[in-house]
């Protein structure tokens, strides 16, 4: 994994990249959403069983509220690889020999990648976490690596990839998010192997990470692949996991903050909101400039005095929680409305949630 830059950086290159990810808010009406989350998850019951081994499970879910399944280390078996710029991956046998396949395919059109990185410890899932804290800080790290035990790379079919373009690798996430039309190409031929596109822009707050155009999955079944795809929609929407469908995004109308500004902050909040297990969002909207206010900005650095925050703005929520809400300190099966989420930063730095709830 490289550096990850802050998101409201990575949202406003692909915003002034000609739109890296087609970005494309409008939601599905409700039942229409709702159908094809629930037939992928009736379909997914009735297929999964085929990726299926006495090894692993090529269907198995790990994300920020499904762990690694126990024993899956004493069942995996892996490769290692050396890359072109000499570091050593790891990654599952099968997922290494569809990837191998993916990269000829590719390179027939011109287009060159490596494997940045693959399969991770629990130990060095926990070392990143902290480097990450420490650079970035608790927020923006808690929101872009997965907590230890719970990171899809784990799985070792986890891929992440990087570009390699005119004989020159290009490995740090800026700079590869400015040639989207390259990885438009390599999305296309994802399926036919067996990978799926795994976090898709607009879903954060199903999968719980931003957009990350070099991060695929590994299914060992190209029709599934294809569906997801074809279908798109996310690994949890298949499974059945969430069926809310795409919720609606309000941004409303700012003289203070731009759409840009406005939506690296929803990420943030929607990438906490996947943390939520089982609730289904409704809508998350702009509670207006009226919200942002000195008193509000003041109570921001009250809260993290030590952040010294210059700007605040506040978001408002509807969501309905499941029956079985666990630890949670919600009511199972219920609306919760106008459920408010505060978030400042300073001048130079990205947004962070500082407290929500009513």
């Amino acid at each position: 994994m490289r550096k990850r830059l802050i998101i409201s950086v990575i949202l406003c290159l692909c915003l002034t990249a000609a739109i890296l990810t087609g970005c494309n808010n409008t939601a599905k009406p409700a039942d229409q959403a709702t159908e094809v989350a629930t037939g992928a998850a009736t379909e997914a019951a009735t297929t999964a069983d085929d990726t299926k081994t006495d090894g692993i499970d090529y269907m198995a879910l790990v994300n920020k509220t499904h762990k690694l399944p126990d024993n899956w280390e004493d069942k995996l078996e892996t490769v290692h690889m050396t890359n072109s710029i000499g570091d050593d991956v790891e990654v599952e046998k099968k997922a290494y020999d569809a990837y191998l396949k993916l990269k000829a395919d590719l390179e027939k059109d011109g287009v060159t990648v490596d494997l940045d990185s693959a399969r991770r410890s629990v130990a060095d899932q926990q070392r990143i976490m902290d480097e990450f804290t420490e650079q970035y800080g608790k927020d923006y790290a808690l929101k872009t690596v997965a907590t230890p035990g719970y990171s899809e790379h784990h799985t070792g079919l986890a891929l992440d990839l990087y570009l390699i373009i005119d004989g020159k690798d290009v490995t740090e996430n800026e700079d590869m998010v400015q040639y989207p039309e390259i990885w438009e190409k390599i999305h296309a031929k994802l399926a036919d192997y067996g990978f799926i596109l795994r976090y898709l822009e607009g879903r954060e707050y199903i999968t719980g990470y931003g957009y990350e155009p070099w991060h695929i999955r590994y299914l060992d079944n190209a029709e599934i692949a294809k569906e997801i795809t074809d279908k798109d929609i996310t690994f949890e929407e298949y499974l059945g996991t969430y069926t809310g469908g795409k919720a609606e995004i309000d941004y409303g109308t700012s003289s203070i903050y731009s759409e840009e500004d406005l939506k690296a902050a929803v990420i943030q909040i929607e990438c906490k909101f996947a943390s939520y297990d089982g609730c289904v969002l409704k809508n998350i909207r702009y509670a207006g400039d009226e919200a942002v206010t000195e008193q509000e900005l003041e109570r921001m650095n009250t809260i993290n005095p030590d952040a010294k925050y210059t700007k605040v703005v506040k978001f408002l929520m509807d969501f309905h929680t499941p029956e079985d809400v666990g630890d949670m300190t919600f009511k199972p099966d219920a609306d919760y409305n106008d459920y408010g989420w505060w978030l400042a930063r300073t001048d130079e730095g990205g947004w962070e949630i500082v407290t929500f709830g009513y």
